[in-house]
């Protein structure tokens, strides 16, 4: 089985920080962070070169931008299909009081197959995604894992049947 895998740094604007912090980003730093976000595996003395800084500078203005808050890091993708979970679903959980978020969400944490976790506005509480093998694992999943967790008054399932768009915010 060949494992695909993607390349992809991070970039999250935490409100507290960028209040804290005024953020500048000159059009060397949107020259890098386009070509990394494009393919994170670019060589930085590539982009070095188009540009025409040294390689350590481009490193310095990266540590500059984790420093501000907007690099986050950097991480591998898995493709899930590789691995043989082919149903990506989104589950809407109603709690049957708001005290109970916390405790909700420490259970789900420790369910593998939840990848993504949101409390909402609107009529859910909770809002996850989740990765199964297939229809039936994500049904035993809902309703021996999910489901029994105390305070969740009911579920409400979709399941993903393709994804057309998946990107950043554009800088």
């Amino acid at each position: 089985m060949i494992l695909h895998i993607r390349y992809f740094f991070i970039f999250t604007l935490d409100s507290k920080q960028m209040k804290d912090k005024k953020l500048h980003i000159d059009g060397i730093d949107k020259i890098i962070l386009k070509r990394l976000m494009n393919d994170a595996r670019t060589p930085i003395l590539g982009i070095a070169r188009e540009i025409g800084i040294s390689g350590a500078a481009i490193h310095q203005r990266l540590r500059k931008l984790e420093a501000s808050g907007l690099l986050a890091g950097s991480k591998f993708i898995i493709n899930p299909k590789a691995l043989g979970y082919t149903t990506l679903a989104y589950v809407g959980i109603f709690l049957d009081a708001a005290s109970k978020y916390s405790s909700a969400i420490k259970r789900l944490k420790e369910i593998p197959e939840v990848i993504e976790s949101h409390y909402t506005t609107g009529n859910y509480a909770i809002f996850i995604k989740i990765l199964c093998r297939d229809n039936e694992h994500l049904m035993k999943l809902l309703n021996n894992d999910i489901q029994s967790i105390k305070g969740v008054a009911r579920t409400e399932t979709f399941i993903s049947l393709d994804q057309q768009i998946d990107r950043q915010i554009e800088l």
